[in-house]
């Protein structure tokens, strides 16, 4: 196996090589960098019936932020081993569809760059459109690739990775009677928040119940979780959002339920305990210090996610 440099990317390299009866592995895109490509696997584990609950759980939609792909890849690799001896887990998969894509933007992760290798944020990429005025650039904007969160062209295509990102949701997972996401990024406050739709508007979401029957499960069961539990719209809006644009289109599937999560980690904390992070580009969004890194770990898998 040829090594790209960058150990998440590895790492999916050797999950794909170790395989396993249990593990489905695609490739769904093949992303072009320029000198390299790179393939945007997404691994399938379960019972695909459309009548059991799917979980979509996802990571590194931003290049620079490591630590949710991280995560991701330590899940499924936790789940993986377990499978070998665990006879409960073997009988929950036969009752769930658990469907993984941790390197959304393998580019961008390669070039360590927020956005993909064609300087598109791939969360400002839907056709869709803030139905409220969204804060200047950090809302998503069309002056070009030079400056952060660009959306791309206003005719342009969907790129590749947020295509292929629609592509497994509707594949894996919009189908199910019952279906969530979550994905996971960094880079937002000092407390780690979980976003649910909307954040092209501050209206409700038409699944606010399901949503506070899903933090009572989260506070019931995670009694002492640190999670912030809110609509993105409390904190900023943004035109071209994935998830919102995933959540619109699943409304028109009448007798399903899709409920979309982002785990936004707080990074603001981590520079707070070692302000020479805010020197480094790369640790502004992730832990550098790898005993933060590892309590990181401990905190978001697997038991705040499973």
């Amino acid at each position: 196996m040829r090594s790209t440099g960058v150990e998440e990317l590895d790492e999916l390299e050797r999950i794909v090589a170790a395989g396993g009866s249990d593990l489905e592995v695609r490739a769904v895109r093949e992303i072009d960098c320029g000198a390299r490509q790179f393939p945007l696997y997404a691994f399938g584990l379960g019972n695909p019936d459309p009548e059991v609950p799917a979980i979509g759980i996802f990571g590194g939609v931003h290049g620079l932020e490591s630590i949710g792909a991280q995560i991701v890849i330590a899940y499924l690799q936790s789940i993986l081993r377990r499978l070998r001896w665990d006879t409960t887990l073997q009988r929950q998969l036969e009752r769930l569809r658990l469907v993984f894509v941790p390197v959304v933007n393998p580019g961008g992760m390669w070039r360590r760059t927020r956005a993909n290798p064609q300087g598109i944020d791939l969360m400002r990429n839907a056709p869709l459109e803030s139905r409220e005025r969204v804060p200047f650039l950090i809302g998503g904007h069309r002056f070009g690739p030079r400056l952060p969160w660009y959306r791309g062209a206003a005719a342009g295509p969907m790129e590749a990775e947020a295509a292929a990102v629609c592509q497994v949701a509707d594949e894996e997972l919009l189908g199910h009677r019952f279906s969530m996401v979550v994905d996971c990024h960094s880079g937002f406050g000092l407390s780690d928040r979980i976003w649910f739709p909307y954040a092209h508007t501050v209206l409700p979401i038409p699944h606010l119940a399901e949503m506070h029957a899903l933090l009572e499960i989260l506070d019931q069961t995670h009694s002492h979780h640190r999670y912030v539990f809110e609509p993105q719209s409390r904190q900023y809006l943004a035109h071209g959002d994935l998830w919102d644009y995933l959540y619109l289109r699943a409304l028109q599937r009448p007798g399903r339920v899709f409920l979309p999560l982002t785990l936004e980690m707080g990074s603001w904390l981590w520079v707070k305990k070692n302000p020479r992070q805010l020197f480094s580009r790369h640790g502004m969004f992730n832990p550098l210090i790898e005993h933060r890194r590892q309590r990181v770990l401990r905190r978001h898998w697997p038991g705040s996610i499973s």
